[in-house]
């Protein structure tokens, strides 16, 4: 029976900046800086641990298009391990690392098989002379892609056993990223594919089985958004049957942690809960960056007014920041309990009641369209999704309730 089995990747975002974690201390930032490096590494061996035929990478291998000579080294190095271990590598680039955007690209080995242009087009895998399957894919040319690509992915030489099709692009319907090579789930299952290996979202996902159609995400998180393990899927494809599974590689993990200091009556009640709760957390394993939200009362809002917060959040790290498999909160928010005031509030006829109202009905996007116009902020702005744009509508007017209420 005729079977091949891959390492499907995408979003490898190779010396990503980490923009906002350069306040994390040296020796956590300099594996931080390194953690993308170390993940590609974690590929590699999984590929050859598996001894898969090839590996599939989809889009998004640098952070920039403009590629650093070290990632660029570190990427042909890794190509080569696979070489020497007969694994082909078949790869597209996307949004980020267009093939226009870069000057200066580096020569990998012949074992590894680009995507060159925005034209669908495919290449044949063969294993012992014989064709085994046919892998489809295009690169991007300028950093966006707005055509509907997927109408344009067409099985060809049906005699060949397999066919897998990748794609760096997003469900149409998808409102919380940029939409590039939009597509609908129906479009995919117009020809006969044995699978779709996509790229673009960050966040692990299986959209469809039968045949699989499947988001790996990327293989190491970047920001408090990107939580939990990331990784890669290995593939195994025969003529009965399809088995995906998932291969974690990040080196450092985003977490989220929520602690009630509601009932807490002073500092030192609220540093051993927070302590209890980071040890206690199952989800808190190996290397962890955490995002802690506290959530309680006005006593809580007088110990951040007075930095008593930011102070307990110092000793903490202090604390979990030395052992080997280090733990630090690089960020934490606080929410106090005020929802039922807020209703009331929100009712009257003062200028509290005013704020609450203005702030619910307040079109942030019409608020920072200046900066947009901008001539030199404008190239640096990435657009804002409905989800950040309420985030940041909470924010600000949980700062201005807070103030206004205080005492």
């Amino acid at each position: 029976m005729k079977e091949i089995s891959f390492i499907h990747a995408a979003d490898l975002h190779l010396d990503s900046p980490f923009k906002g974690l350069a306040h994390t201390p040296n020796h956590i930032f300099q594996e931080i800086v390194e953690s993308t490096f170390v993940s590609l590494d974690r590929l590699v061996a999984a590929a050859i641990q598996k001894e898969v035929d090839f590996v599939l990478i989809v889009g998004d291998l640098f952070d920039n298009e403009k590629q650093s000579l070290k990632a660029q080294i570190r990427l042909r190095k890794a190509f080569e391990e696979l070489k020497r271990h007969n694994i082909e590598v078949y790869l597209s680039y996307g949004n980020h690392d267009f093939i226009n955007g870069n000057l200066h690209p580096v020569t990998y080995p012949d074992n590894v098989h680009i995507f060159e242009n925005v034209t669908v087009s495919h290449f044949t895998y063969k294993k012992r002379n014989e064709a085994l399957a046919n892998i489809y894919g295009f690169s991007y040319e300028n950093r966006a892609v707005t055509d509907e690509k997927a109408k344009e992915f067409k099985v060809i030489n049906h005699d060949i056993p397999f066919h897998i099709a990748t794609l760096h692009g997003s469900i149409q319907s998808n409102t919380d990223h940029d939409v590039y090579a939009p597509f609908q789930l129906s479009e995919l299952q117009k020809e006969p594919f044995d699978y779709w290996g996509l790229g673009h979202i960050h966040k692990r996902e299986v959209l469809k089985e039968n045949p699989f159609v499947v988001y790996p995400g990327n293989i190491q998180g970047r920001n408090r958004k990107e939580t939990g393990q990331k990784g890669c899927y290995h593939v195994v494809l025969s003529e009965t049957d399809s088995m995906l599974t998932f291969v974690p590689l990040n080196t450092i993990t985003f977490q989220p942690v929520q602690v009630d200091l509601t009932d807490c009556e002073n500092l030192h009640q609220a540093e051993r809960l927070i302590q209890e709760t980071i040890n206690n957390d199952t989800e808190i394993a190996g290397k962890t960056l955490i995002d802690l939200s506290l959530t309680g009362d006005f006593v809580l809002k007088q110990w951040e007014n007075t930095k008593q917060i930011e102070e307990l959040i110092e000793i903490i790290n202090q604390m979990i920041s030395q052992d080997q498999q280090w733990k630090y909160i690089f960020h934490f928010s606080t929410n106090i309990k005020r929802k039922n005031l807020d209703a009331e509030l929100k009712k009257g006829e003062h200028f509290i009641g005013e704020v609450i109202r203005q702030a619910e009905k307040m079109d942030l996007q019409k608020s920072i369209q200046d900066l947009y116009l901008h001539k030199q902020a404008r190239r640096y702005l990435h657009s804002v999704s409905l989800e950040d744009q309420q985030v940041m509508k909470e924010e600000a007017k949980e700062l201005l309730l807070n103030e206004l209420l205080k005492g």
